[in-house]
């Protein structure tokens, strides 16, 4: 063991190279400053289009379902879009790395938008979910594929220092996006909210269309992985079908549900065969190899597990058991995304002076202290306790997310950019997917619990069967005028059990959030510029 300057050296060397062949070729792209400009406000643009869907179409969704019916089936409009946009992502990375940027994600835009033209034109909610399906498949270029090109065009210097632009992109369209939704839905029509898609996304088409020039020539006969794409898309999907029937629907138990899982193992274990045999790769395993991408991989998968899963349930405790109304539940998030976007800021600042894993490292320890408050709230705390821990937990997020895929665009080659990019943004999403399937089941069974052991001790029917009747509708509880139907006393029976299945929820979340917080241990110490610098 080495210490002091030497174990910097010894924990940096093996990425020095590719750190240098990175940062030369941010140089050789040839683009002016002003065109450079230009691209990457297009780039934003098209994240925003990306970012803005999500919250635009749930605040939609009751007046789609009262337009086409389908309520047995309105969930799938979102579990599609995840769906094909999760899969996608790697395949979207590869293919850019070996063809290019531009093209992929100009076949990316023009997905999107195509699938956004047939949602306004939905006439039942079937065609809706596979129009649906459609618009993730471009959504899943537009993000991953955006910063790439962001990755080929600037030096580390200056994406760490251009980390709040596009954590602003999503904090904008997380805070606007539920207002556009209701204007449009209230003065317009719900199909608009598909509609207002087109115009920006073909102004974005049209900026990265002319303005981003490529030499991809020297690539062009390298075969397509099409074996691993197939074999990673089928185990990906099923892995996600049965996280999501495991945790809504058949149960975990099920065959069903335990057949995909045993399927996706299988084909997993296929996938790992054919990319250790070909030429070209869908996901090089040789990247695991390299530390920085193993450490971003596993922390990202965690904390991707801890926030995405717990953000889900935090308005339906707010709403449900604190009982606030529809807006302040909506807004409690904003301190949130205010949070990650003003500390991804400062993120980019001090990973220059300290390095990835300090930054990392303080990223965890405020997002572990935000999920410690979160299992403090009571129905008692104040609007300012509740602030403060979305606060951290978004702080937390902002200094590590955007670090690490600067991290990982930094440690690998530029033909290996898009894939290592996408991989970074896959990963992160299947632990957000495995989380709120996780908490998901956690509420579930403690909410059933609680009603059980209620009703064992009231041993009243009627009490019994309400309380059952809830356990399976939630929801009901944050609709004002179908609460104003329940007595009161079961009301405050159910609040408690609720209460009580979140506390789990958020206690499983905080789990996570150390276990994020020990993989940030992985990341290799050193400051980038240093690094570059000493070669």
């Amino acid at each position: 063991m080495i210490s002091g300057k030497g174990e910097l050296v010894e924990n940096l060397q093996p990425h020095t190279d590719t750190i240098t062949r990175t940062e030369d070729q941010s140089h050789r792209t040839g683009l002016s400053r002003r065109r450079r400009i230009i691209i990457t406000g297009g780039v934003m643009m098209g994240m925003f289009l990306a970012a803005l869907e999500s919250t635009v179409v749930s605040t939609a969704m009751p007046t789609v379902i009262a337009s086409l019916g389908g309520l047995n089936i309105y969930s799938w409009v979102f579990s599609v879009y995840m769906l094909t946009s999760t899969v996608t992502v790697p395949i979207w990375g590869r293919l850019s790395d070996i063809y290019g940027r531009r093209v992929f994600y100009l076949i990316g835009i023009g997905l999107f938008l195509l699938g956004s033209a047939l949602s306004g034109q939905s006439h039942t909610m079937l065609e809706l979910v596979i129009f649906r399906a459609i618009q993730g498949l471009g959504a899943g270029a537009l993000i991953p594929l955006g910063l790439t090109i962001i990755g080929d065009m600037y030096t580390l210097v200056e994406r760490a220092r251009m980390q709040g632009l596009f954590s602003g992109v999503w904090g904008v369209a997380s805070i606007i996006g539920p207002l556009v939704g209701g204007f449009i839905t209230d003065h317009l029509s719900w199909r608009w909210v598909f509609y207002i898609n087109i115009p920006f996304g073909l102004a974005a088409a049209a900026v990265i269309g002319i303005a981003l020039i490529e030499d991809t020539r020297a690539s062009r006969k390298t075969k397509i992985d099409i074996s691993g794409a197939v074999a990673l898309t089928a185990a990906i999907t099923l892995f996600l079908l049965a996280m999501m029937e495991g945790s809504s629907g058949l149960g975990w138990g099920s065959l069903p549900v335990i057949s995909m899982f045993i399927a996706c193992a299988v084909l997993l274990a296929i996938f790992i065969y054919i990319e250790s045999r070909a030429e070209a790769p869908m996901l090089p395993l040789s990247l695991f190899s390299n530390a920085i991408f193993r450490a971003a991989t596993v922390n990202g998968l965690l904390a991707g597990m801890a926030m995405f899963g717990s953000i889900s349930f935090i308005p339906l405790y707010v709403q449900g058991v604190i009982g606030t109304n529809a807006t302040q539940a909506g807004s409690v998030l904003t301190p949130l995304l205010l949070g990650w976007v003003i500390f991804a800021v400062i993120g980019g600042r001090l990973l220059l002076k300290v390095g990835y894993r300090p930054t990392v490292l303080a990223g965890m320890v405020l997002l572990v202290t935000g999920f410690f408050m979160l299992t403090g709230m009571t129905a008692h705390s104040s609007r300012m306790y509740i602030t403060l821990a979305m606060i951290m937990m978004g702080a937390g997020m902002g200094l590590s997310m955007l670090t690490l895929l600067i991290a990982v665009q930094t440690a690998v080659p530029r033909e290996q950019l898009g894939t290592a990019t996408s991989a970074n943004m896959f990963f992160r999403s299947i632990g957000g997917a495995i989380g709120v399937a996780v908490m998901g089941s956690v509420m579930s069974v403690g909410l059933s619990s609680q009603i059980a052991s209620i009703t064992q001790v009231n041993g009243a029917d009627r009490t019994a069967a309400l309380l059952a009747d809830l356990a399976h509708h939630p929801d009901v509880i944050i609709n004002p005028a179908a609460r104003s139907q329940v007595p009161a006393y079961i009301l405050q029976l159910f609040i408690g059990a609720l209460d009580h299945a979140l506390h789990s929820v958020f206690l499983v979340g905080l789990v996570m959030a150390i276990l994020a917080f020990i993989s940030a241990f992985m990341v290799p110490r050193g400051r980038p510029h240093e690094h570059t610098a000493n070669k």
